[in-house]
């Protein structure tokens, strides 16, 4: 795609396009040829981002009856596992106005409630399906039969979370704008809230946030038998959602590298965006009274790992409780509800669970 970029540290990146627009440009493309009998190269749609796109159509089939083609999946400089992906429509007239939009090859099917339809459907989000819709009415209003696939989908699908948010056998066809930023977290966001829709919608009151791989060990060797996900560096975004579904008590599990972020208040704990780490380790040592060498000290450590061994050779691992209360306190006053029930428990490589 030409002509749209964004800047990420300095860096003029190339923007691409969703699985969400490829299909619609696919679908557009196949249904005119079928309109018009004539062969289609490019076609023009529109975004929900007010962005139009003007896209190659390739592998062009059709005759009186049907028609088929594919758009190749351009993710731009995003790091995407469907880039250069063949997104085929295969459209056929109706005649009762209605647009029956199904899933071929390589699409994933829904196998829980609570998503974009019912367990069965084809994983295909509701903004590119009304995308779809938009643009064939414009072709004609007789009604069209539209079955989006994707070759390699199960395969692809196999690198993705999809199989942990109950899709199966496929790719989904995404997209909320119908344009990839590159760098963006949104993709990564979306997943996160599916996952926490899913175990809302199976009635759980109760929801465990771990912010790494180890943490969903650390909730083993607790015996905590709560529903998971897995929030990166999201913490904000994963318990202002857990507020919006209103769980009863959320526990986050996580590191004291992270942890000692969250402490200060660093709601995305990603090294790019903030580190505060031995930072919040002198806030919480200086409230415990701790002496100017220690805090010294402190600050010339490499990791929190080094950190906690010193403090423990102080004697001073009650700071860690404080982190939790600070932890605690934070996150209260980031969902703006002071009653808000979330537990934290914080872990080391080295020391275990820290009490």
């Amino acid at each position: 795609m030409d002509g749209l970029y964004v800047y990420h540290k300095g860096k003029k990146l190339r923007c691409g396009y969703t699985t969400g627009s490829c299909a619609t440009a696919s679908a557009k493309a196949a249904a005119q040829m079928l309109h018009n009998q004539i062969l289609v190269e490019v076609i023009d749609i529109d975004t929900p981002a007010q962005k139009p796109l003007s896209l190659p159509i390739q592998n062009a089939v059709f005759d009186r009856n049907s028609a088929s083609c594919c758009v190749i999946k351009d993710a731009g400089d995003d790091q995407d596992v469907t880039d250069g992906m063949e997104i085929y429509a295969t459209v056929k007239r109706r005649n009762d106005g209605k647009i029956v939009i199904s899933g071929g090859e390589g699409i994933g099917r829904i196998t829980k409630p609570g998503f974009w339809g019912k367990p069965g459907d084809a994983a295909i989000n509701p903004v590119p399906r009304q995308m779809i819709r938009d643009e064939l009415i414009r072709i004609s209003e007789c009604g069209w039969d539209v079955e989006i696939s994707a070759p390699g989908g199960r395969q692809i699908a196999e690198k993705t979370l999809n199989a942990k948010i109950g899709i199966v056998d496929g790719i989904s066809i995404i997209g909320t704008t119908g344009i990839v930023e590159p760098m963006s977290n949104e993709a990564l966001k979306q997943t996160i809230y599916l996952e926490i829709d899913d175990i809302a919608n199976q009635g759980n009151k109760r929801i465990l946030f771990h912010l790494g791989n180890y943490g969903e060990t650390v909730a083993r060797q607790l015996k905590l038998n709560l529903p998971s996900v897995k929030i990166s560096n999201f913490i904000g975004d994963a318990l202002l959602y857990a507020k919006h579904r209103e769980f009863e008590k959320t526990v986050l599990i996580g590191h004291i590298g992270k942890i000692s972020k969250l402490s200060l208040g660093a709601f995305n704990t990603h090294s790019s965006i903030c580190d505060l780490r031995m930072e919040a380790f002198v806030h919480y040592l200086a409230l415990a009274g701790a002496r100017k060498k220690v805090l010294e000290e402190v600050m010339l450590c490499s990791d929190t790992e080094e950190a906690l061994q010193l403090v423990m050779k102080f004697d001073l691992g009650n700071i860690v409780t404080n982190m939790r209360k600070g932890c605690i306190d934070r996150i209260q006053r980031y969902v703006k509800d002071p009653c808000f029930k979330v537990d934290v428990i914080i872990y080391s490589m080295d020391l275990g669970i820290l009490d």
